[in-house]
């Protein structure tokens, strides 16, 4: 058979190293559909001058673009019969992607669970994300929901990995010449600087965007993304094709500029859930909830470790979880990750 199938949960290995095709060369292109796709507007991503006043040699592409393409490289070898992804942790930026780098993607199965129902498994993987002079620019762990071919196929031994629950300040990565000691905050769009927020202090981003069918699968497109349950509404039960997590991940990332205009790169990916499904016709909006800040010797340069939850309508501002420690259903993302503010 020469066409790919999919991996089931019972082929993986503990071990496996995975080197993904096709590596692919980014551009302004890139950058010009996800600020299309999204309302994303970071000064220190949209503009060269800008990140040249805050010594970068120009603007890089978004950290989030560099994190869905090197994501989109493994769906074929991972997720490609997936049921759902479930998480990430252990997430590290490592370096500035700028126009003209080329990214690819190797994973490591370090994690392996069948399900009670014997129909899947979660299988963990670490996966790198490489540049055309084999740096690492990115990395990350994430485990997903795979289907299993047959039922009866034996399990592997569980091995379910022990993982940080949070990257230390210490080991955050601040770009090679990042200052932001002339930072421009007019420029930026906002006043607020480290020092103005406060641990626990919770930030309603006020706005929503309702989510149409042909944007969210022109953005799974865009990050060669080819899960089939993106796409192929057969492939569900229900009939109904659902949202690439990653696309939530963005717009709420996107929506939280309003409050958080100066959160201007993510460093770090502390941990993440996709609580619950997300689909064509829901109204995404978000909140923040400030966990920690955290100084860098980079000049000007603070760390600021934030919440992001993305919800759906019906829900209540910052309601979490119901009483039975379960998220609420119109909870769709509860993510805790680093990023970088001028102090």
């Amino acid at each position: 058979m020469k066409t790919n199938p999919g991996r089931f949960f019972e082929e993986y290995r503990i071990g496996e190293v995975i080197d993904h095709a096709v590596p692919r060369t980014v551009s302004g292109g890139e950058r010009a559909l996800y600020h299309a796709l999204y309302p994303a507007r970071g000064a220190l991503y949209s503009s060269d001058a800008f990140a040249q006043a805050c010594g970068l040699p120009q603007s890089p592409v978004d950290d989030l673009i560099a994190f869905h393409t090197v994501f989109g490289k493994t769906v074929p070898d991972i997720s490609l019969n997936a049921v759902a992804n479930l998480g990430y942790a252990e997430g590290r930026w490592l370096g500035a992607v700028y126009p003209g780098d080329t990214l690819r993607a190797q994973s490591e199965v370090i994690g392996l669970k069948e399900n009670s129902n014997g129909a899947s498994g979660n299988v963990y993987v670490r996966t790198r994300g490489l540049n055309q002079r084999g740096e690492t620019v990115l990395e990350y762990v994430r485990w997903v929901m795979v289907r299993k071919a047959r039922a009866d196929a034996p399990a592997p031994d569980p091995v379910v990995p022990v993982l940080a629950k949070v990257v230390a300040p210490a080991d955050l990565v601040v770009p090679e010449g990042l200052t932001f000691e002339g930072y421009d905050f007019a420029l930026a769009g906002e006043p607020h600087r480290w020092s103005d927020y406060a641990v626990g202090e919770q930030i309603d981003h006020v706005d929503g965007v309702t989510i149409e069918e042909a944007e969210h699968m022109i953005a799974t497109r865009l990050w060669q993304n080819t899960a089939k349950v993106h796409f192929d509404a057969t492939f569900r039960p229900d009939g109904r094709r659902l949202i690439y997590g990653g696309h939530v991940i963005s717009l709420a990332r996107a929506l939280s500029f309003n409050g958080l205009a100066n959160a201007q790169m993510i460093v770090a990916l502390n941990g993440g859930a996709h609580a619950n499904p997300c689909f064509a016709g829901d109204t995404v909006k978000a909140w923040s909830e400030v966990l920690d800040k955290a100084e860098t010797s980079a000049p000007g340069v603070g760390a600021i470790r934030l919440r992001l939850v993305a919800t759906k309508q019906g829900a209540e501002p910052f309601a979490l979880r119901g009483t039975d420690g379960k998220y609420l259903p119109e909870v769709l993302l509860d993510l805790d990750y680093w990023a970088l503010m001028p102090l």
